[in-house]
């Protein structure tokens, strides 16, 4: 198996097939020999703007030339990606780069003014599109970073109420690219899809998976999600990976046309569990792709299991909540399925260690509880300050052998999916107690269509609707937003003294319990 940095996986293919398209983005269309040319010219102004090669580059861009080539310039210089997302508030951008302690801030035209994001960085290197495309690259240092250096930073929602920090190292990364290149056989002529904002570590398959091998990068609008068959069929695209929820959004939608010819050959979803109803409207739009339904957290380098559906329906498996199954786990990681004792079980909690693990959360303080080590015939938890080699991640997922095969079952804490991110429902409560005028919140998930709703409750003052969501939209990516939020004068209490969150979820289904608040 290949051991390489993510820029060398680039780069080879970069000398491999100089003249292969490695992008397709926003109407242009580079070269692998452009995008180097690109990624070197932002890393020579990163050079001149700061004195000296950075450690860690925040990037505050979209899915443009400027995102990609910056991305790439920051891996050339040795240095540790950390994305952000322009859309995401700027509070919670500022903890994230002040965490990290970044260099380097890189802002596209797109983007907002930096505000204290720049205090935070340092130095703040904004680029346009056009700039880039057009710049000329200086001299520059040899490759240094190694397979032990980390390659990038991602922030999940951590249920502290801040986000939580995964480091994920080249040698972390390199197994999973390799790997994933040779099971979806691509290579040049491919054309892959970017449906993954760069803070999703999915998108970190898209990048370096179709760069990898000389394949290229197609980078569609907002909108172009919504249609995703005008997106198949207009740009060609013969591999497509994304959240299960864009097909249920987009049939919910109307836009979910069959007939249409598309050279579509192979779909993998990953982020939420994937249902025969998904895959039977996938299937009606593309009938000769074949599906791959992937599970992992970012912890173990964006997918740890893999599950390939048959070709002849009839030969699907039957589960027990009607998803396609996980996996197998890859064959060179380590698992095990553990139950609430911490023994060996067929149905439980996965765990896994292996090459792909990342070495612990950048906050110490956050491994507490993550990872079980061996204990005669049980695994037990290791609350060591670094996780040891040995030790395995527990997912908190619950899993089940069913018919030889992985089912995803559900979590097992307070975390739960919202178009594939994570979200912690205590970073969404901390947000809404922050506000002045209220005393105590709590966040419950209700089903709602494809996918949970939040709602959250709240007592002290009665604030209207649309002032609290819109004040929390200054705290919160959007996704984290309750749908709805209910004011009361008091919170339900169980006989341990605790919300009662089984009442609060009856009351949003239905039942009255209590008195509920204006």
């Amino acid at each position: 198996m290949a051991a390489r940095t993510l820029y060398e996986w680039f780069a080879r293919s970069a000398e491999l097939h100089p003249d292969a398209p490695a992008l397709d983005v926003t109407g242009d269309v580079l070269t692998y020999r452009d995008l180097r040319r690109c990624a070197e010219a932002v890393a020579t102004t990163i050079l001149a703007t700061r004195g000296s090669a950075p450690d860690r580059v925040a990037l505050l861009a979209g899915r443009g030339v400027v995102a990609l080539a910056g991305y790439l310039a920051a891996l050339r210089l040795g240095a540790t990606v950390v994305p952000l997302n322009p859309t995401h508030p700027v509070y919670r951008n500022e903890i994230i780069c002040g965490s990290i302690a970044c260099d380097v801030l890189i802002v596209d035209d797109h983007a907002a003014e930096p505000g204290g994001l720049a205090d935070a960085a340092g130095t703040v290197v904004r680029l346009d599109d056009a700039e880039v495309l057009a710049a000329r690259p200086g001299p520059l240092p040899a490759l240094s970073a190694t397979l032990a250096d980390v390659a990038y930073v991602l922030f999940t929602s951590g249920s502290t109420g801040r986000p939580k920090g995964v480091p994920i190292t080249h040698g972390h990364v390199s197994p999973y690219v390799a790997r994933n290149i040779a099971r979806f056989e691509v290579g040049p002529g491919c054309r892959v899809s970017h449906t993954f904002d760069l803070t999703f570590d999915p998108s970190v398959f898209d990048l370096f998976v179709t760069w990898g091998c000389g394949a290229t990068l197609v980078s569609p609008s907002r909108t172009d999600l919504l249609n995703p068959v005008d997106f198949l069929v207009d740009r060609a695209i013969t591999h497509w990976f994304s959240v299960p929820s864009v097909v249920s959004v987009s049939a919910s939608l109307g836009n979910l046309p069959t007939g249409r010819p598309t050279v579509l050959r192979q779909s993998i979803f990953i982020g939420e569990q994937l249902t025969y109803g998904h895959v039977a409207a996938w299937r009606a739009v593309a009938p000769n792709t074949r599906i791959d339904n992937v599970y992992g957290p970012t912890e173990l380098t964006v997918a740890c299991t893999e599950y390939r559906l048959p070709e002849d329906p009839r030969h699907w498996p039957a589960t027990s909540n009607d998803t396609v199954p996980i996996g197998p786990v890859y064959d060179y990681l380590d698992h095990v399925v553990v139950d609430d004792c911490g023994a060996p079980a067929a149905e439980g909690e996965l765990c896994v260690r292996g090459v792909q693990r990342f070495a612990g959360y950048l906050d110490p303080r956050d491994n507490r509880g993550r990872f079980l080590v061996r204990d005669g015939d049980r695994y037990v938890p290791c609350d060591d300050v670094a996780p040891r080699p040995e030790s395995f991640y527990r997912t908190g997922d619950r899993v089940r052998w069913e018919n030889g095969h992985l089912v995803h079952l559900s979590r097992l804490d307070d975390q739960l999916k919202i178009w594939g991110y994570r979200v912690e429902l205590g970073e969404v409560e901390a947000a809404i107690a922050r506000h002045p005028e209220v005393t105590q919140a709590v966040v419950i998930a209700v089903p709602h269509g494809d996918g949970p709703e939040l709602v959250g409750f709240y007592t002290g003052t009665a604030l209207p609707d649309r002032q609290l969501a819109g004040w929390l939209r200054d705290y919160l990516p959007i996704h984290m937003v309750p749908r709805r939020l209910h004011h009361r004068d008091s919170l339900p209490l169980n006989v341990n003294g605790k919300v009662d969150r089984q009442a609060l979820r009856e009351c949003v289904t239905g039942q009255r319990v209590g008195r509920p608040g204006r």
